[in-house]
């Protein structure tokens, strides 16, 4: 690299420069260590009725993770099948400067897994960006107030997130909802994304973009939030999901699909799930498969995203 006076800072212009570069490659590591530590202790079975000491163990660490920055309220529901109380956790952070006039953004992932796996990708991957958003916001607020809520029982069919947006109603506003849906998984091979019938035509065939997908209010949101991962180094792409999904049903399979369903804006943030994973809901979905490198761009991604939404 050159130096030059205007842009680096004169005769030590070389040596500031190669300085913030490292200290930008230091700052990728750090958040690639907090994305690991957190899925270390988050990626084990985790199924709420058939290994509920796993699913205790991570809902008492995610609530200990978020309590650092806040009060942590549990949203219970029962599951009347089971006939059991569950809890989502939920941490509300203010925006910059106290402001609270502003509807939240409210970002959601699921921390239950399917019986017999880690789930390390589904959702772990999820519950770890969810756990680091807390902590960069809770030191640097953004315009918007920030609402983290970890959802028990996705994979018993949006359970969680159901009754969440169920006592939400309709008449508290939200900005936006994200759901945070598998993340970590990429793969450079031609061929490894796979799509419902007719996107392969659209869409690239390899699996190492972040998917964006949302309602057809989100379009703003969709097109700011990609441009935002890609000036942060991910590739994303996105899609508009009309008829609240009802057309691709494989759209609807996350959390956001409740909030859909009441009329709120919502984005899917995903790395397409089984289209791409092929150890989704298997007893492979472990650590040592997923990018950890790809999941920080996701992460660093989202923060850009929030940072400059309008």
């Amino acid at each position: 690299m050159k130096g030059n006076r205007g842009r680096w800072g004169g005769r030590n212009g070389v040596k500031m420069g190669v300085s913030a570069i490292d200290a930008q490659i230091n700052g990728m590591k750090d958040d690639e260590e907090r994305l690991r530590s957190h899925l270390l202790e988050i990626a084990r079975e985790r199924d709420p009725y058939f290994a509920s000491a796993g699913h205790f163990y991570v809902q008492t660490y995610i609530q200990q993770q978020l309590q650092q920055w806040g009060t942590v309220e549990r949203h219970n529901f029962t599951y009347t099948p089971r006939g059991r109380t569950h809890q989502n956790l939920v941490l509300n952070l203010p925006a910059r400067n106290g402001t609270i006039s502003k509807p939240p953004i409210l970002i959601g992932a699921h921390y239950d897994a399917v019986p017999g796996t880690q789930g390390a990708d589904d959702n772990a991957t999820g519950v770890a960006v969810l756990l680091e958003l807390a902590r960069e916001f809770a030191a640097q607020p953004v315009r918007y107030p920030l609402r983290l809520i970890a959802f028990d029982l996705e994979e018993y069919g949006l359970i969680g997130s159901d009754r969440y947006a169920e006592d939400l109603g309709t008449s508290q506003p939200l900005r936006l909802m994200l759901s945070l849906e598998m993340l970590g998984y990429c793969s450079q091979e031609p061929g490894s994304q796979q799509y419902p019938a007719g996107l392969e035509r659209i869409y690239p065939d390899r699996g190492n973009y972040i998917a964006l997908i949302g309602n057809l209010p989100t379009l703003p949101d969709l097109w700011h939030f990609s441009r935002q991962f890609r000036q942060a180094g991910t590739p994303a792409q996105w899609l508009p999901a009309g008829m609240k999904g009802q057309l691709l049903r494989a759209t609807r399979l996350s959390d956001h699909a409740p909030f859909w369903d009441r009329g709120y804006r919502a984005i899917m943030v995903t790395d397409t799930a089984f289209m791409r994973n092929p150890n989704y809901h298997q007893p492979s979905d472990r650590i040592e498969t997923l990018n950890f490198d790809f999941l920080a761009g996701v992460y660093r991604g989202l923060v850009r995203g929030l940072r400059s939404l309008r």
